[in-house]
C-alpha cells in the first residue's frame, strides 16, 4: 500500500491517465516527471550544502546534527523492526 492507495486504485488512475493522454505520450510525461524530480532533489541538496558551508564559515558547530541523525536512524530501524513483526502476525 503506497500513500493509502490500494493496487486497484493505482490501476484505475493509470487507466484514466492512458485514456486522457494516450499511450504514446506516457514515456514523455514520465521522462518529464523524472527530470523535474531530479532537479528538485539537486536544488534541495544545493541549498543544504550552502547552509552547511555557511555555518562552517561562521564557526557554527554542526557536529550535533550527526548525532541527531544517528539517533533518528536508530529509532527508525527499531520502528521498522517492530512494525515488520506486527505486519507478519497479521
Amino acid at each position: 500500500m503506497f500513500l493509502f492507495i490500494s493496487g486497484g486504485e493505482i490501476v484505475f488512475i493509470l487507466f484514466i491517465v492512458v485514456m486522457v493522454f494516450g499511450a504514446d505520450k506516457l514515456p514523455e510525461i514520465a521522462r518529464g516527471l523524472g527530470k523535474g524530480m531530479r532537479q528538485l532533489k539537486d536544488a534541495t541538496n544545493d541549498v543544504k550544502n550552502e547552509i552547511q558551508r555557511s555555518a562552517e564559515r561562521n564557526g557554527v558547530d554542526t557536529s550535533f546534527t550527526k548525532d541527531i541523525k544517528e539517533t533518528v536512524d536508530e529509532v527508525k530501524d527499531d520502528l521498522e523492526q517492530f512494525t515488520g513483526s506486527v505486519k507478519r502476525k497479521l
